[in-house]
């Protein structure tokens, strides 16, 4: 597989994608292109002295479409970012996939405007996969589409449903609407119709679920519009992150805690990789005609390297082929 990897789109510095790109080349031997300053990379590469020489080629982007910036309007403007270049290198078919950390905006529409979408789909959705009691869920979507219609609502359960049971290997994934309560009368009039649609089709569908349900795995996967995915996104990185600060901050308050903490340091170790963003990569850009995958702003090298395994195993399972068969079926 070859890989190409956007490498000016991190919040922390190119150093990260090359950094990805190199245990990426080790661990599953994929080929990687980086796209972006040519000599920001190389010197980058020279530092490692990396022992992958041949395995990762670089393509010069001199600009970066900045975090802030409007998407479109950037996408526009600066044709030679490492974003517009990396996906025209793909619409090409020059290589297998495309992983970004860059301005999510900006990525979801040069994907629009240079692969275009899947026969039969309007609108793309950011799939990310999140950790439950029960496993693995996804939730679509998480920011491609902040106004989306019923329709496009129904297209996310066909398009994750094809990602879960080829990927994710679930055969008969549960999905769920979010809604502000179980029962059928609740919510907006798109939500109505939106639960009216999935549930007159094929798939597994269970109807609406509340947002206490996303965690439990009461379904495999949760169909939401591109606003109320992100904050949920936002919110849950922030609990996180705040839970295990105040944790710690007990722990070191108290001497019997700090030992209770050794001795469970197996099984938090297992829990952090668990509840680890990193070891998920990045999120799918779902209903474009290639293998986008968009990873956080502050991806590590190790997120990067799982980036560039998920776009891999998009393009090996054919996943956007299962999108369209679906598509016919339901």
């Amino acid at each position: 597989m070859r890989i190409i990897v956007d490498a000016m789109g991190s919040e922390i510095g190119t150093s990260v994608e090359v950094e990805g790109a190199i245990q990426a080349v080790k661990e599953y031997g994929h080929d990687i292109i980086l796209v972006g300053d040519e000599a920001v990379i190389k010197r980058e590469l020279h530092k490692r002295g990396t022992g992958v020489h041949g395995k990762i080629s670089v393509i010069h982007a001199p600009e970066r479409i900045e975090m802030h910036e409007p998407a479109a309007l950037s996408v526009r403007r600066k044709r030679k970012s490492s974003i517009v270049v990396g996906l025209e290198i793909l619409k090409r078919n020059e290589a297998d996939g495309f992983v970004s950390a860059g301005n999510t905006g900006a990525v979801v529409c040069a994907a629009t405007l240079s692969l275009r979408m899947l026969p039969g789909i309007e609108r793309p959705g950011i799939a990310i996969a999140i950790p439950t009691m029960t496993g693995v869920s996804v939730i679509i979507d998480v920011g491609a589409n902040i106004d989306p219609k019923a329709l496009h609502l129904f297209q996310y359960g066909v398009m994750a449903d094809a990602y879960c049971r080829y990927i994710l290997h679930k055969s008969n994934p549960k999905i769920g609407l979010l809604n502000v309560g179980e029962e059928e009368s609740k919510g907006t009039e798109f939500i109505k119709e939106a639960h009216t649609l999935l549930s007159e089709s094929k798939l597994n569908f269970i109807g609406n679920i509340e947002g206490r349900d996303i965690y439990v795995g009461t379904v495999d996967i949760v169909i939401c519009d591109g606003f109320v995915g992100n904050v949920i996104l936002k919110v849950s990185e922030s609990v996180i992150d705040t839970l295990v600060k105040l944790i710690k901050k007990e722990i070191k308050t108290n001497p019997i805690a700090m030992i209770g903490a050794l001795l469970i340091t197996t099984s938090w170790k297992a829990l952090k990789k668990k509840m680890d963003y990193a070891e998920y990569g990045g999120a799918p850009l779902l209903g474009i005609d290639g293998a986008c995958i968009i990873s956080h702003g502050s991806s590590s090298p190790k997120a990067i390297k799982n980036a560039i395994r998920v776009a891999a195993e998009f393009k090996e399972q054919d996943v956007n082929k299962h999108i369209i068969e679906e598509l016919e079926i339901y």
